[in-house]
C-alpha cells in the first residue's frame, strides 16, 4: 500500500496541465490517476502524509504526490495556475484570496487548535525574566510573527484585546520562524509567536508562554484547510470527491495515531526528534469549524484586512 512520494516534474504545469496532466500520469502509476498537492513541511500536514503511506488514495484510484513549498503565499497561486489539482494554507490567506476574486474553494479542514491555554500548538512567548505577564502587556511593544496581516497577527490582536489591553498599539515585524528563537534570545523583538516545531524550541530554551492567541480567538479554531480551485473541481467532481474522502480518512487516522504522527514528522522535516518528542500536537477533525471561522473572518474586518464582511458561503463552495 505504501507508495514513495515523488516530486512534481517542472515545466509546462500552468493551466494547460490540469487538462492533461493526469491523463498523461496514468501511464507512469499503473493506471492511477495522479494529483498533485502543494504542501508546507510542518507538523500540520502530518495527516495527507500518512495518508499515502497507509494507501488511503491509491485505494480510491489517486496517486498523489506531495509538492513542498514555502508557505500558502505560493500555494494559492499554484493551486489557481494548475501547478497544483489541491494545496494547503491557513484559512485567513484563504479568506483574502477568495476575497480578491481567486476562484478557490475548501474540501477538508486542516488543522485545528487544541483548545487548550497554555497546551496549544503555538502561542506568544516572551524571554523568562521579562516584566510582560500578559498579552494586556503587549502594548506600544514589538511582537514577531511569520507573516504581517495574516492569521498571526489577527489572533494575536484578539489575545491582546481578551486581556484588556489595545491591539492598534501593538507593532508586528515580520520575521520567518526559524528566526524567532534568536531574536527572542537576543532581544531584538519584545514578543514572538510561533507555532510548532518552534515553539517547543522556544520552550526548551526556558523562555515564558504569555498567551495562547489561537485558543483565545476560538476553543476549536479551525487554522487551515485544503483547499482546490472551482475550475479544477468542476472538471472531474468524482476525482475530487475520491480527493477528499481520503483526506478525511487521512485526518480520522492522524487524531487517532498520534505516535504515527510523530513518527511521520521526521520523514518531510528536519526536526530534531528530541523537539518531535516534545511536539504540542494539533487536532485533526475533518470538518471546518465555520463559527469559529466566521470569528475570524469578524475580526479580519475590525482589524482592517479586508473592507467588508467576507463571503464565507462562496469559500465553501457548494458543499452544505
Amino acid at each position: 500500500m505504501r507508495r514513495t512520494l515523488a516530486a512534481l516534474t517542472t515545466g509546462a504545469v500552468l493551466l494547460a496541465a490540469t487538462a492533461c496532466g493526469s491523463q498523461e500520469a496514468d501511464s507512469d502509476s499503473g493506471g492511477l490517476t495522479t494529483v498533485t498537492a502543494g504542501v508546507i513541511p510542518i507538523v500540520d500536514v502530518a495527516p495527507v502524509y500518512l495518508g499515502v503511506e497507509q494507501g488511503f488514495f491509491e485505494e480510491r484510484g489517486i496517486d498523489l504526490r506531495l509538492e513542498s513549498s514555502s508557505g500558502g503565499a505560493a500555494i494559492v497561486p499554484g493551486v489557481i495556475s494548475g501547478e497544483f489539482d489541491l494545496g494547503f494554507s491557513n484559512i485567513v490567506s484563504l479568506i483574502v484570496a477568495r476575497g480578491q476574486g481567486l476562484p478557490l474553494t475548501t474540501l477538508t479542514n486542516g488543522v485545528t487548535t487544541t483548545g487548550e491555554q497554555g497546551a496549544d500548538m503555538g502561542g506568544v512567548f516572551v524571554q523568562d525574566d521579562s516584566s510582560i505577564q500578559d498579552a494586556g502587556d503587549l502594548e506600544g511593544l514589538t511582537v514577531a510573527s511569520n507573516n504581517l496581516k495574516n492569521i498571526g497577527d489577527t489572533t494575536v490582536r484578539q489575545s491582546v484585546r481578551v486581556a484588556g489591553g489595545d491591539p492598534s498599539s501593538v507593532k508586528f515585524v515580520e520575521l520567518p520562524f526559524p528566526d524567532m528563537p534568536a531574536a527572542l534570545d537576543s532581544g531584538q523583538v519584545d514578543a514572538v509567536w510561533a507555532v510548532e516545531p518552534f515553539a517547543s524550541i522556544i520552550r526548551q530554551a526556558g523562555h515564558r508562554e504569555i498567551a495562547s492567541n489561537f485558543v483565545d480567538t476560538h476553543p476549536e479554531l479551525s487554522v487551515a484547510a485544503y483547499f482546490a480551485s472551482e475550475q479544477r473541481q468542476a472538471e472531474d467532481p468524482e476525482l475530487f470527491a475520491d480527493v477528499t474522502a481520503a483526506l478525511e480518512e487521512s485526518m480520522a487516522y492522524a487524531q487517532d495515531n498520534p505516535d504515527e504522527v510523530r513518527r511521520t514528522i521526521s520523514t518531510y522535516t528536519e526536526i530534531d526528534q528530541g523537539v518531535i518528542d516534545e511536539l504540542v500536537l494539533p487536532r485533526f477533525p475533518s470538518e471546518i469549524n465555520r463559527e469559529s471561522v466566521r470569528t475570524l473572518a469578524d475580526l479580519m474586518v475590525t482589524d482592517g484586512l479586508v473592507d467588508s464582511e467576507p463571503d464565507l458561503d462562496a469559500l465553501y463552495g457548494a458543499k452544505e
